[in-house]
């Protein structure tokens, strides 16, 4: 085993991220393919819209035959008939000369007519209409053209986009019941320690005797959000064999992703990175530069990558977000694989432990000016999960920055779950 001094957080993601192969690629039905990357580009076999239809309830007629048209001098033209959503435009009356074909939103236009007049601006006739203004003959006229989102052939979707329910809209538009996307990441954790027990097991909390694994319910459920599929394993002791025999199942069960949370530090108890290493894995970093979370384990075990987070809640969580978040991003082929981050105002002064790099959760807001501020969401030992929940950012104070100071900018890593939870009136 070699260990190497304590690395940024920086170049610490590089490596986590380096020289990783994207999975393989399956073919899904569309209503499975949420969150999902695709492993192919994807282009359109029809143009969207289909054809010419109208943006507005109304009448399709002649730009010339409205022109002019005002209260005063009104223009009364002869209704044709009508088009409904499900018209077929070569079976409606083409609109000639003095004529007018009375239409419904997104309802094809019929030949002859390149302007739709919404029906309040005429006296909304059946068998004839009176035109009261010409504002709707001006630019495209209320008619959504052919092939205005996409054309015939076009390329609509890149490899590596991530699927989101408009994608599925687009698709389904599109004709893609099928859809090829890279599998998901299938990611194993294991948790350990003498204190843990399952909610389950609530009456040995209450005894005094455990406390409960929060972590293992809190970070599968991340990692499932940011597109992995979890297998929790069961807890295990504070034992070598038991954590190797941990480790090894999971292995055996095939996980792309090998996560443990706990005894990656140098405690008398952390048989982690023992276990790595008496199964043949190596151990390419265990320490860096950022809190919470500097215990972490970076390596590979039987061929399936290897992360070993912290033990303590938070420091889990923000690990978990700060490195395996990405991974499990670009294992499942998605283009976008670092967490988005914004510019924010710091509001309070907080005393730093440079040079580390620290996350603070805390809680944006939306200034009067539209700028974003945040706030400390609370205290910041790194046991204290319930802050995380009440936070909705984590804010990245460098490691070169000793305290941060009212009015401060820094970046800020926004929680997607925590988004509807702002405080009243503020928004993002």
């Amino acid at each position: 085993m070699t260990v190497q001094v304590a690395a940024s957080y920086e170049d610490t993601l590089s490596m986590i991220l380096a020289d990783v192969e994207v999975l393989s690629q399956e073919t899904v039905p569309l209503e499975r393919a949420i969150g999902r990357a695709l492993s192919a580009a994807l282009a359109s076999p029809v143009a969207l819209p289909p054809w010419d239809n109208a943006g507005m309830d109304g009448y399709a007629v002649r730009r010339e035959d409205v022109v002019n048209a005002s209260a005063e001098a009104p223009v009364a033209l002869t209704v044709m008939g009508e088009s409904v959503a499900g018209s077929i435009a070569a079976k409606l009356p083409r609109v000639s000369a003095g004529q007018a074909v009375r239409i419904m939103t997104g309802a094809p236009v019929p030949y002859g007519a390149n302007v739709v007049v919404r029906v309040e601006d005429t006296d909304a006739g059946i068998e004839s209409v009176s035109i009261l203004n010409n504002r709707d003959s001006k630019g495209r006229g209320n008619i959504r053209p052919e092939g205005q989102e996409v054309g015939r052939g076009d390329l609509v979707f890149s490899a590596g986009t991530t699927i989101s329910p408009p994608h599925l809209g687009v698709l389904a538009s599109l004709g893609h019941a099928l859809v090829p996307v890279h599998r998901r990441p299938k990611v194993a954790v294991l948790s350990g320690g003498n204190e843990l027990v399952m909610v389950e097991n609530f009456d040995a909390v209450l005894a005094g005797k455990c406390i409960v694994s929060s972590t293992s319910y809190a970070l599968p459920a991340f990692l499932e959000s940011v597109g992995a599929e979890v297998q929790r394993l069961p807890l295990v002791r504070d034992d070598l064999d038991a954590v190797v025999e941990g480790i090894r199942d999971a292995l055996d069960d095939g996980c792309d992703l090998l996560l443990t949370t706990g005894g990656v530090s140098v405690g008398a108890y952390d048989y982690v990175r023992d276990a790595i290493t008496k199964l043949g894995g190596t151990i390419d970093r265990w320490r860096a530069r950022i809190r919470p979370g500097g215990p972490l384990g970076i390596g590979s075990v039987r061929g399936r990558r290897w992360l070993g987070l912290p033990g303590n809640p938070v420091s889990t969580m923000v690990t978990a977000t700060l490195f395996a978040a990405p991974l499990v991003r670009l294992l499942g082929g998605h283009a976008r694989v670092h967490n988005a981050t914004i510019r924010v105002r710091m509001l309070d002064e907080v005393e730093t432990a440079a040079p580390l790099a620290h996350f603070l959760r805390v809680v944006l807001e939306s200034n009067e000016d539209g700028s974003i501020q945040a706030r400390l969401a609370g205290a910041q030992a790194s046991n204290l999960l319930r802050t995380l929940a009440e936070c909705n950012a984590l804010l990245h104070v460098p490691e070169h920055v000793g305290a941060t100071r009212s009015g401060d900018v820094f970046a800020a890593i926004p929680f997607a779950w925590a988004m509807t939870s702002m405080r009243a009136g503020s928004t993002l």
